[in-house]
């Protein structure tokens, strides 16, 4: 019989241990540098160097925080056993954040490139031995891209919608979804982002002087409401493994992938936004083989972007190391988390274990620990999610959806493009 106290007390300190420690925060670019490197007309690196970050407190000290987490491990191990399922999934996100205190320590080194690697993977990375690797992927995608540039597809709909409209759409939509008051997410106008738009674990914030079209709030509701915001609350609701509620790097490739996944299946996703991620991977991939920041800032201007694009998203690239030092590769996420998700999804149809499929709902998971979330939910040790999307909540649409995708696969597309003369 499970202690489910200890369980709770172990847990709450996983998720105390984890609160200072902030990513994007600790490697973000503040405006200063972006006026700095427009002031010299786009054509100097942006001047970011160590020194830069190590005038950016991390808010903890990373070798206690380090001792914090190995400590809290052998508790684990100690409290629930070598063997214990639960004990080994929140081991090895203990063993996950400290490989993120060590990366947020050595920012503006090589050595934070290479710990982000290893943490979000590579572009060069295959999903299995003799399979395309995720830049081949973005390689891909680009090539079918051109053709759609061709049709009428290419048409992007305009921005019309202000800041102010789009949060009262926004929450609108939101409020309609998350219907119980204790759940409430707050739709808000902001000044300091560089992007249209962010979210938090329960707010998601729109640029002040943006614009924005009906698809771009159908994406916001589906990804950021539907999949970020609703697994934050659903990880919070657990009684017992209050840890759901936060994720490591492991979910966040779960969760990124979740994510497209959903925009794709609800038809919210578009040309323009698989353009903007696949232009992701491939300067990634660029920043990996030695491109600097201003290469890769002309790689975003050559596809089409105005500087003030190209900058932000050479800088998401670039955010956490220096302009020459290698890339954060956290935005491999996406494309990866996708191809992954769409397997296991696939996977559990085929077997016929449908039932897996809402815990990845379940709070901030990870594909590879969803058997074992099975096993807790048998056990009483977690509950199923609050909040589902329609397409998971009733399952027979996505399972018919994905039995022919299964037989689709396995069609040869160059026979067909003969036989239709295409």
């Amino acid at each position: 019989m499970w202690n489910k106290e200890v369980i709770r007390e172990l847990s709450d300190r996983l998720v105390e241990a984890q609160r200072p420690i902030r990513i994007l925060d600790a490697v973000k670019w503040d405006d200063s540098i972006r006026s700095v490197f427009f002031d010299d007309q786009c054509k100097e690196q942006p001047r970011v160097d160590r020194t830069y970050y190590e005038n950016r407190p991390l808010g903890f000290n990373p070798a206690e925080k380090r001792r914090e987490f190995l400590d809290l491990e052998r508790d684990i191990q100690s409290k629930l056993g070598v063997f214990s399922p639960i004990g080994k999934l929140m081991r090895r996100m203990c063993r996950e954040y400290r490989a993120v205190v060590t990366m947020l320590e050595y920012r503006g080194l090589r050595d934070f490139s290479e710990i982000s690697s290893e943490l979000y993977g590579s572009s060069g990375d295959v999903f299995h031995e003799g399979d395309p690797t995720v830049a081949d992927l973005g390689a891909m995608m680009a090539e079918m891209l051109q053709g759609f540039e061709r049709s009428e597809l290419g048409q992007e709909e305009p921005r019309t919608i202000s800041c102010e409209d789009s949060v009262q759409i926004l929450q609108s939509k939101l409020d309609n979804y998350f219907q119980d008051p204790e759940h409430r997410v707050r739709v808000i106008v902001s000044d300091g982002i560089i992007a249209d738009s962010a979210a938090g674990s329960d707010y998601i914030k729109l640029r002040k002087d943006s614009f924005f079209n009906e698809r771009d709030l159908r994406l916001l509701e589906v990804h950021e409401g539907w999949v970020h915001v609703a697994t934050t609350f659903n990880g919070a609701c657990q009684q017992v493994c209050s840890f759901l509620s936060k994720g490591p790097p492991s979910s966040t490739v779960t969760q990124e992938g979740l994510a497209m996944f959903m925009e794709l299946i609800t038809f919210s996703c578009h040309r323009q936004r698989v353009h903007r991620i696949t232009n992701r991977v491939r300067a990634v991939q660029l920043a990996e083989q030695g491109a600097t920041f201003l290469d890769v800032f002309g790689f975003f201007r050559d596809q089409g972007f105005d500087e003030g694009t190209s900058y932000d998203q050479t800088t998401r690239v670039f955010r956490g190391s220096t302009p020459t030092n290698g890339p954060f590769t956290k935005d491999l996420s996406y494309s990866r988390g996708f191809v992954l998700l769409y397997q296991f999804v696939e996977l559990a149809v085929r077997k016929g274990k449908l039932k897996l499929l809402p815990l990845l709902f379940a709070g901030k998971t990870t594909l590879e620990d969803i058997p074992v979330l099975a096993y807790l939910l048998d056990e009483g040790l977690i509950t199923s999610p609050r909040y589902l999307p329609p397409h998971f909540a009733d399952m027979n649409g996505l399972a018919a959806w994905m039995c022919f995708s299964n037989f689709l696969n396995h069609l040869d597309m160059r026979r067909n493009e003969a036989d239709w003369m295409l």
